[in-house]
């Protein structure tokens, strides 16, 4: 059986004073406090959305 990738993705900074499609992908991850993280698939929608919020969030791709 092949184990699927996950991303592991916190939240480190505030999305207050930015563009509202950039809350809206921090809410679409499951993020909306600093400090939070969230294990999620690795596919392509998720991993754009991840790109889209890179300075406000750290992440690391796991097996």
């Amino acid at each position: 059986m092949s184990k699927q990738k996950t991303v592991k993705v916190t939240q480190i900074a505030s999305p207050i004073g930015r563009q509202a499609y950039q809350k809206k992908c921090l809410i679409g991850l499951g993020l909306n406090k600093i400090n939070r993280s969230r294990v999620l698939p690795y596919n392509e929608s998720i991993f754009g959305m991840v790109k889209k919020v890179k300075h406000l969030v750290k992440y690391e791709i796991m097996e």
